[in-house]
């Protein structure tokens, strides 16, 4: 008897599964330019979904019509079945948290919490009562009574955050939200942010500029340029399986290399370069035919460097000088250069302590360079 799959965590896979949110063809033009190009996007309920992409890409205009800022200029937003293009953003199930934050400089926090729950006319009893709730929940009731200016980065973050979660919206929309804070406060606040937004069950749609961001906090991901949307799934595929160059350059680092394909079986393909002089084995059919010029992806971290090689076949493997290393402690950045003029990149782990101090791989050294057959990516585009 065949078991019914589980998608409760992956509900998009799920063919029967209802979008929370659904983006239906929708476009947005400010005159001449079009700043969203007919665009489809659904989203489940309970998603931490990220819009991610580069400055002028098109997310922010979305998310902006998501809230009812703008209006598309052709296409359809349904939050739970419901068409939004009508509805003023006052009325819409959805609140948003902006990249300033927006805190009221005169208000303490707990004032600063409260106020759409003011404005609403809500009764002070049930005010306190969520308020304090609320403050708790995000880890701030010890600073109730003190204002914006006698706060940190992070908790000026997390004041936004209550306001915007106070009024129990179905969608929070959030701009760059970890933006104004330093490296190490925004990974630390990373966690904090996916770990409430599970407590809470509440659909989180994020727009960030920042890949590491993204890959962290997401269920999926949106990469968009110009206007359209380059790919969307998990982190793990769109790392791991791109779709173009443009988004294996623009998530993480990879080593391009131009080629055609020589060889193409029911479970591997293999395709022959020319600078480097190599030929890539990967271990999986495609739907592709000989001859055709293609680009293999291959990841820094995916590469083995090492002083003497393991094999002359030409395969999977490469011979280089080392140019430059970079030490991040953790790990090593190494840039061979290979062929004529190529660099390639590789990350190493520093899983031992070099001996007097003196580093395994040092600069102006022959190196040998391999990788696994399935470390490749073939690319049409």
């Amino acid at each position: 008897m065949s078991q019914t799959p589980d998608y409760s965590e992956r509900p998009w896979l799920d063919p029967e599964a209802e979008p929370f949110i659904k983006v239906q063809s929708v476009s947005k033009h400010f005159g001449d330019f079009t700043a969203v190009d007919s665009v489809d996007l659904d989203i489940y309920k309970g998603e931490l979904f990220s819009l991610l992409g580069g400055s002028g890409c098109g997310k922010t205009t979305l998310l902006r019509m998501l809230a009812g800022f703008e209006t598309p200029s052709s296409g359809s937003i349904l939050i739970d079945g419901v068409n939004m293009n009508d509805v003023p953003p006052y009325e819409r199930p959805v609140n948003m948290m902006f990249q300033s934050y927006a805190l009221f400089p005169h208000m303490t926090v707990e004032k600063n919490v409260g106020y759409g729950l003011r404005r609403d006319g809500v009764a002070a009893s049930e005010i306190e009562q969520r308020v304090q709730e609320m403050l708790t929940l995000v880890e701030l009731g010890q600073f109730a009574k003190r204002k914006p200016h006698q706060l940190s980065g992070g908790q000026k973050q997390r004041v936004a955050l209550a306001r915007s979660l106070i009024k129990h919206p179905k969608v929070l929309l959030l701009d760059e939200p970890l933006g104004a804070l330093d490296k190490r406060l925004r990974e630390q606040t990373q966690y904090e942010l996916m770990n409430l937004q599970e407590r809470l069950g509440v659909t989180f749609v994020v727009v960030t500029h920042d890949q590491e961001e993204a890959m962290t906090l997401s269920t999926r991901i949106a990469i968009m340029d110009t206007g359209r949307f380059m790919q969307i799934g998990t982190p793990t595929e769109i790392y791991e399986f791109p779709t173009s160059r443009l988004v294996a350059n623009f998530i993480g680092n990879a080593n391009m290399f131009e080629g055609r394909v020589v060889e193409n079986g029911t479970d591997h393909v293999v395709v022959e370069s020319k600078n480097p002089s190599c030929n890539f084995y990967i271990d999986h059919g495609m739907s592709i035919a000989e001859g055709t010029k293609v680009w293999v992806a291959l990841r820094p971290e995916k590469i083995k460097i090492a002083k003497q090689s393991d094999s002359d076949s030409g395969t999977n493997n490469i011979r280089g000088m080392v140019s430059d290393i970079g030490y991040l402690g953790g790990t090593s950045t190494y840039r061979v250069l290979i062929g004529d003029e190529r660099i390639v990149e590789i990350t190493s782990p520093n899983l031992n302590r070099p001996k007097d101090g003196n580093p395994p791989i040092d600069w102006d050294q022959e190196v040998f360079l391999s990788w696994e057959p399935s470390s490749s990516v073939v690319l049409t585009k």
